[in-house]
């Protein structure tokens, strides 16, 4: 379905890969924040913002018929770096509830803020459903 890039020598990642390769149709995932279907923030703690993120994205996959095994990439904005590095364990956990142990090529990046206000982090995903 899809095949992991990972240079030889190279350390093997740990909760992501360097690069996959896929054949199929795409799905897109615009950028999910963790609030809820009504557009509604049930939570300011960041653990329960990428509980909530994670599941709009999995909802989006559902809809264009792709699971979350179908995730080539995504992209992780959060607002506070060390927020989610003292979370890594939690996130962990989250992500391996909604998604699996299926881990795409990421990037982490903290930027300045998002636009929702009270969004601490906003995730992006491609996903290729296999022909």
């Amino acid at each position: 379905m899809h095949t992991i890039l990972q240079p030889e020598g190279w350390a093997k990642p740990i909760g992501y890969a360097n690069g996959m390769t896929a054949t199929g149709r795409m799905v897109f995932v615009g950028g999910q924040v963790g609030w809820n279907a009504a557009c509604e923030f049930e939570s300011d703690d960041f653990v329960e913002q990428v509980r909530q993120t994670l599941k709009n994205v999995v909802a989006i996959l559902a809809e264009g018929g792709a699971e979350p095994k179908h995730i080539t990439s995504m992209t992780w904005y959060f607002t506070d770096k060390q927020e989610y590095l003292g979370s890594l364990k939690a996130i962990g956990q989250a992500y391996r509830e909604i998604i699996g142990r299926h881990f795409p090529a990421m990037a982490a990046v903290q930027v300045v803020a998002l636009v929702e206000d009270r969004a601490k982090i906003e995730i992006q995903a491609t996903a290729i459903i296999p022909e």
